[in-house]
């Protein structure tokens, strides 16, 4: 059996060449940190070749829907509901929560569908039903919808910014959980399904960063029990 013959010293590189190597090893690193990685994770570009690249658009992409997304988790906790060990006080809390944040849907369908009550009321979360909803929001001002649906379940949905383009968020809070589904900016729309990775409110995040007004229109139909705009 053949080994392989050890190297001599005179072919084992000297100290100033490990040297030069690792120096050049860093200086590319650093190159590296500040014109690709800087601009397309944090939107920083002190060289300019991120944005000639278009790296840095993406980064501030990534570090705009980053602090919304933030926004959004916070604001859900304002508005979360406060647990207290009387029942009837609890009851009563909880109803008049979503007394407030349910709308009503434009067209309801299924066994498990609701007729003739107000929108509060919470349906069977494995029935099938439909809604439409539209929201118009000026510069600057950012809504989201949220569906109420148990994990696993799925809603099939399509929605449209007319006159205009918006950024958005779809994703997914609930007791001890967040997932973030989908993110994009300057969008005109987006369709899909949508299937819950654990039970809560499961949706979509949207802000207008154009001059002008713009209305969102979504559709969405699916096994929820509930839909609500969140300002």
């Amino acid at each position: 059996m053949y080994n392989t013959d050890m190297p001599t010293r005179a072919e084992l590189p000297t100290s100033r060449q490990l040297l030069r190597s690792t120096g050049i090893a860093i200086v590319t690193a650093a190159v590296l940190l500040v014109t690709v990685v800087l601009p397309s994770e944090y939107g920083i570009d002190p060289t300019g070749v991120g944005g000639a690249l278009g790296l840095t658009e993406m980064g501030e992409i990534k570090s705009q829907l980053a602090d919304e997304a933030e926004a959004d988790r916070l604001r859900d906790l304002q508005n979360a509901p406060a647990t207290t060990p009387n029942p009837d006080r609890r009851s009563g809390t909880i109803g008049s929560v979503f007394a407030s944040l349910l709308i009503r849907p434009a067209a309801a369908h299924g066994p498990g569908a609701t007729h003739g009550h107000d929108a509060s009321t919470v349906q069977d979360a494995s029935a099938t039903r439909s809604d439409e909803m539209s929201v118009t929001l000026k510069p600057g001002e950012g809504t989201e919808v949220k569906l109420e649906m148990t994990k696993g379940s799925e809603a099939t949905y399509s929605w449209r910014a007319a006159s205009g383009v918006v950024n958005f968020d779809l994703h997914g809070d609930g007791p001890g959980n967040a997932v973030s589904y989908e993110k994009g900016r300057g969008v005109k729309g987006d369709e899909g399904v949508l299937k819950a990775a654990f039970d809560g409110n499961h949706g979509w995040f949207w802000r207008n960063r154009t001059k002008a007004d713009v209305t969102v229109t979504l559709q969405v139909q699916g096994a929820y029990s509930a839909i609500k705009r969140v300002d």
